[in-house]
């Protein structure tokens, strides 16, 4: 695992895209204050980029520091997930437009995954995660499901869990406005 972290590190300080495992499916990963990285997701996905991205952070203070007034209610939201979740909110700062919905929406995720934790906290900085495969086809729920155009696409991927053959999901998503309404989207 360390020698997948050091790479990772070196890729997304680059500019580069990971494929790396999650707290729920592979993912397609970058730097997520950089532009140019974020539009390579885009591209390898063939996704609309008008169809925001997921942003994980490792710690709750990295949350707290990229959502702007942070409803008091996330936390509670947080807590008492048994599944990852992610929270769309109202405001974000520090992270590229790109990655943010036409309406200032975020989708952010606190990740409890270990691998993902340590990444996150040794670059400091958020990181783009979205499912590994292209858009309109099926999310690949182990890595051998991941197509050859996104594993050709990357720049580095990680072999760390590629041989686990448990099927995960995507994230519940809520969305959560400052004035605490809340809205189930997955």
């Amino acid at each position: 695992m360390k020698d997948d972290l050091l790479k990772c590190l070196s890729v997304l300080q680059n500019g580069g895209l990971i494929l790396y495992p999650t707290d729920t499916v592979w993912g397609i990963g970058c730097d997520a204050t950089n532009t140019e990285a974020i539009e390579k997701i885009y591209a390898l996905k063939g996704r609309k980029s008008s169809k925001a991205l997921i942003t994980l952070v490792a710690t709750d203070v990295m949350l707290e520091r990229t959502v702007v007034d942070m409803p008091p209610i996330a936390w509670d939201l947080i807590d008492a997930a048994t599944s990852p979740l992610t929270i769309i909110y109202d405001r974000v700062k520090g992270i590229s437009d790109t990655a943010i919905s036409e309406d200032g929406t975020c989708g952010i995720r606190l990740t409890e995954d270990t691998f993902c934790k340590q990444l996150i906290q040794r670059f400091g900085k958020p990181i783009i995660s979205t499912s590994a495969n292209q858009s309109g086809e099926p999310t690949a729920m182990t890595f051998s499901e991941i197509d050859q155009h996104i594993l050709k696409g990357v720049d580095f991927v990680v072999n760390f869990r590629q041989n686990e053959n448990n099927k995960k999901t995507a994230s519940n998503i809520i969305k959560l406005q400052n004035n605490g309404a809340i809205k189930i989207i997955r």
